[in-house]
């Protein structure tokens, strides 16, 4: 099992995803697992994304990006029982590919603020 904690992008995933069909919609799964405490601003993981959350939604809002789907979840159906569940569950989804290559370099965008709210995440592109 790898222990790794994963909170910045992978390059060579980017890579990749560059070579995808440009001309579709692209959902992005973000699960998510917050710090206990963000040691420089004294506020929990879950207030710094919810921060993080105000903070990008005028950069979502100009690419016409959204969140599909948010929850929590809650119980282990099918896997191991004693595996210990993410903190919460997105779906964004992007017009196209491009629009989320744009996101990610757009200057201002609060990067830094998710990153510091997240102890481990995982984002996954779906077609």
């Amino acid at each position: 099992m790898d222990d790794a904690l994963y909170v910045d992008i992978n390059p060579e995933a980017l890579k990749e995803l560059a070579t995808f069909p440009a001309d579709r919609p692209l959902y992005m799964v973000n699960l998510l697992k917050y710090k206990e405490c963000d040691e420089a601003s004294g506020k929990s993981g879950k207030e710094m994304y919810r921060e993080y959350i105000e903070k990008a939604t005028p950069f979502f809002e100009h690419i016409n990006a959204r969140i599909s789907f948010k929850a929590t979840p809650e119980l282990m159906v099918i896997g191991p029982s004693e595996e210990q569940l993410w903190d919460e569950l997105l779906i964004v989804t992007y017009d196209t590919k491009d629009d989320f290559f744009k996101l990610i370099q757009m200057e201002g965008y609060p990067r830094h603020i998710r990153k510091q709210a997240l102890k481990d995440s995982r984002i996954i592109f779906c077609k």
